[in-house]
């Protein structure tokens, strides 16, 4: 895709300088974590890493629940 096809949308943020677009990124974000966003990944469930038993089922405020550690005995 040439700049020329892209959405004004798009050519109107790639005119701001750098700067400008990380305060705007960062007010985003803000924004989104207001709203009750979460940075959290969500569950994979095809990943070789993913035991789905070492989640908490409460889930807080929404949020992904917390891994389950145990220490081994010794």
């Amino acid at each position: 895709m040439t700049y020329d096809q892209l959405p004004e949308e798009w050519k109107e943020w790639l005119s701001l300088p750098p700067l400008e677009r990380f305060a705007r990124s960062e007010q985003t974000l803000v924004e989104y974590i207001a709203m009750g966003g979460s940075l959290d990944p969500d569950p994979d469930p095809t990943s070789p890493f993913d035991v789905p038993e070492a989640w908490r089922p409460d889930l807080a405020h929404g949020r992904a629940g917390l891994r389950l550690l145990r220490r081994g005995a010794g």
